[in-house]
């Protein structure tokens, strides 16, 4: 798969707003939280989890607070296995940072189009 290739696919899987999920059962909607601070921690921890509404309520904070969400339901699967507070595991690191990535990118162009928006 080239670049052009992943990218869109990546592009699939990050959404802005809760309409934009493949929710056939909401009762199967599962919910991660993520926060990494570089400055303190060496990897990003999990800072929440839920399933059903409580999934609901986290991706609404999310878009409530304009964060993109990946959708991976088998990222999902692997960090729910995690406890609340802890790192992600170093097997782990490269799809998380892959994500978080990807997630900030998306933020940095968002911010350069808002500003040009005010110049213009």
């Amino acid at each position: 798969m080239d670049d052009k290739q992943k990218n869109k696919s990546s592009e699939k899987k990050i959404k802005r707003n809760i309409h934009q999920l493949d929710l056939k059962n909401k009762n199967n909607l599962k919910a991660i939280a993520l926060k990494y601070d570089a400055k303190n921690s060496k990897a990003p921890k999990i800072t929440g989890f839920g399933k059903g509404q409580i999934a609901e309520k986290i991706l609404k904070v999310a878009e409530d607070n304009k964060v993109p969400f990946y959708e991976d339901s088998s990222l999902v699967e692997l960090l729910s296995k995690l406890a609340i507070n802890s790192e992600i595991p170093p097997t782990l690191y490269n799809l998380v940072a892959e994500v978080l990535s990807f997630v900030y990118r998306l933020d940095r162009l968002a911010k350069k189009k808002k500003l040009k928006k005010k110049k213009g």
